[in-house]
């Protein structure tokens, strides 16, 4: 892996984990339009661990809060008394849908990754949800009046990420507009929710890391992939936060619709 392959990975990830356009579909079917080789589990790997160093640093204040607030409630045996402590257990049982569906169907959507034809159908998927959540957006609710069915419900729709192609904050944030909540609520509470899935990716990529072959002759490319994806989440983490605000999802439905569509027709085009 070249420098220049490097930076593009790093940025890529870094982009798309967060934007609601599917980072996995980017990763499946970039390489498939340019012919280029799949990025290497060790890459793949390394981005993920950027782009948890860049939710983390962006909600570093926010999840002290919580880790405190949650510790103090187990200390008073009140666990979810206090707004920050049930925040965090929001979740975590927001997270459970997830992955009890990833241990489920593991080997299922292992195949998926395998055919970019359905990472490209699975980015209608995300355009359609998109818009759906745009159109049917109707509430004002505040984060303090989260439930446990409305955090279980959107974490059934961060399950659909496990799909290539379907976007996990698109999904996540589709999920909290049906619920009742303004974008920018549910935004915020879609990177949250995101911790603990791309927590758990990094951990798994750790084994990868430990297994990789060729990790001390790629130090170089490596360093490059992991900064990029860092710097490039944090700074869509803040962009997309500020653009919720005021602008809607319709954009990255159109974006992610022509995508789908392009690669459908050349993969006809082509056989």
């Amino acid at each position: 892996m070249t420098i220049f392959e490097a930076l593009i990975l790093g940025i890529l990830q870094g982009a798309t984990e967060f934007l609601p356009v599917s980072s996995s579909g980017h990763l499946v079917l970039i390489p498939a339009v340019f012919n280029l080789q799949p990025a290497g589990l060790t890459a793949v790997a390394i981005a993920h661990q950027g782009t948890l160093l860049a939710v983390l640093l962006y909600f570093y204040k926010d999840l002290w809060q919580i880790v405190t607030g949650v510790l103090r409630g187990l200390a008073d045996r009140r666990p979810v008394d206090n707004p920050n402590a049930k925040l965090g257990w929001l979740i975590v049982f927001g997270s459970i849908p997830a992955a009890f569906l990833g241990l489920l169907f593991e080997d299922f959507f292992e195949e998926l990754f395998g055919e970019p034809a359905w990472a490209a159908g699975f980015l209608l998927v995300t355009a359609a949800l998109l818009v759906i959540g745009e159109r049917m957006r109707s509430g004002h609710k505040p984060q303090e009046e989260m439930t446990w069915l409305d955090t279980f419900i959107i974490g059934l729709f961060q399950g659909l990420a496990l799909f290539p192609g379907i976007s996990r904050s698109g999904s996540t944030i589709v999920g909290g507009l049906l619920r009742g909540f303004d974008r920018s609520t549910a935004a915020r509470y879609s990177f949250l929710l995101g911790i603990p899935a791309i927590l758990g990716a990094g951990l798994l990529s750790i084994l990868d890391l430990l297994t990789a072959p060729d990790l001390a002759t790629q130090i170089t490319p490596l360093i490059v992939v992991f900064v990029a994806a860092a710097v490039s989440g944090y700074a869509c983490i803040h962009w997309l936060l500020q653009w919720v605000k005021v602008r809607g999802l319709i954009p990255f439905a159109v974006y992610c619709a022509l995508f789908g569509v392009f690669y459908l027709v050349v993969y006809v085009a082509l056989g």
